[in-house]
């Protein structure tokens, strides 16, 4: 009986602490999913369910994950970078090239993949060319790159791709709304680069193969497949069909790369939106909440939540479209968990530099507080 009982025990510790490691791991996943469990003790489950889930937004995010994988696996980013890095021939032309790449980048291959891509690439190069003391101001303008970069275009980040399916807006009309905040922010970012000591640095270039010819090809086919499910010209769940399809059978590596638990997130917070839009009490006292205030509220949620999730939850409430991409988008400026794609860049430092982890914190929360601050007064002024 005793040894019955220390069995059950040990498996309910393990149970127990395993699901403290996965709420550490995935910390905006499981809020996700207790919102969306207790959401469902006031809306019980039903088939309603499955129409709340924008399954249209899943399947674009998820082949344009698989695609620019594809496209990091081959190495054509590194490839790129060191065409450029050839012409870098200061440490300040050396920082331009390592910023302004996850600026320009993430208009295409989302935030996170540009800085999961070019941070450890820009310690590398850091490293190769004895310029380590650039490591704080080098990542944390990275970051400020690849988060505003991102804010142009639809498949810039998760939460445009989003509100951009939502919203009905066109493609080009979301880039005319967020051009004037990216122009303002590339010429800050220019004007901090530029602020930087030139010092003469021996040309760098980083070891990297790159695939075949019929590899790139085939991802770039995706990427127009994705562009074509973007402008509702093919059904992007035929577009994540086929490229599912494509890696199950010839890439099964590209599957287990996917950030599923981004996928999650989204599918928890459209079944907790989904429910708490039918309680009229919520709803009716959020949306009066929100009216003319939208862009100042996604700025504040993003601040606590992350901007991803915001969008998400705004958007049950809120018909100001304009107001919500901007704020969301600005608000992933600010505090260190505004974007989610910002713990890229301060785990790669803490983890290659733990001593600099107090002062990239600092450096990071000062220079996002202004930018955040610059661009809402210009939000102003528009």
């Amino acid at each position: 009986m005793g040894q019955f009982l220390w069995g059950w025990g040990f498996a309910l510790h393990s149970f127990a602490m395993g699901c403290v490691s996965f709420v550490r791991r995935e910390t905006v996943l499981s809020v996700a999913l207790l919102l969306a469990l207790v959401s469902a003790f006031f809306v019980p489950p039903s088939a309603e369910y499955i129409g709340y889930i924008d399954w249209d937004t899943l399947a674009l995010l998820f082949s344009l994950m698989a695609v620019m994988k594809g496209y990091q696996k081959a190495g054509l980013f590194v490839v790129l970078a060191n065409c450029l890095l050839r012409r870098a021939h200061t440490s300040r032309a050396l920082m331009a090239v390592l910023v302004f790449l996850p600026f320009v980048t993430s208009m295409v291959v989302t935030n996170d993949v540009a800085l999961i891509t070019f941070v450890p690439f820009g310690l590398l190069v850091l490293r190769m060319a004895g310029q380590e003391r650039q490591v704080v101001p080098l990542v944390v303008l990275q970051t400020l790159a690849a988060n505003l970069g991102s804010m142009l275009t639809p498949m810039g980040n998760p939460q445009n791709l989003y509100l951009y399916a939502k919203s009905g807006m066109g493609f080009w009309a979301l880039c005319a709304l967020m051009l004037p905040y990216v122009a303002v922010s590339a010429v800050c970012i220019a004007a901090a680069v530029m602020l930087r000591r030139a010092s003469p640095v021996a040309t760098v270039a980083v070891p990297v193969k790159l695939s075949g010819a019929k590899s790139l090809g085939v991802y770039t086919i995706g990427l127009a497949l994705c562009m074509l499910g973007l402008f509702d010209i093919v059904p992007p769940l035929v577009v994540a069909l086929v490229t599912a399809v494509y890696m199950f059978a010839a890439d099964r590596s590209l599957l287990g790369a996917i950030d599923y638990s981004l996928l999650g997130i989204f599918a928890a917070f459209f079944i907790f939106i989904g429910n708490i839009s039918g309680i009229d009490v919520f709803r009716d006292f959020l949306s009066g909440v929100l009216t003319g205030h939208v862009e100042l509220a996604a700025v504040l949620a993003s601040q606590v939540t992350s901007n991803v999730p915001a969008a998400l939850l705004l958007s049950g409430f809120t018909t100001e479209w304009n107001g919500l991409i901007i704020g969301c988008n600005l608000g992933g400026l600010g505090t260190l968990i505004a974007s989610m794609a910002s713990l890229i860049s301060y785990k790669a430092v803490t983890r290659e530099y733990p001593q600099q982890r107090g002062r990239y914190f600092l450096s990071f929360t000062a220079s996002n507080v202004a930018l955040l601050a610059l661009l809402l007064c210009v939000s102003t002024v528009i």
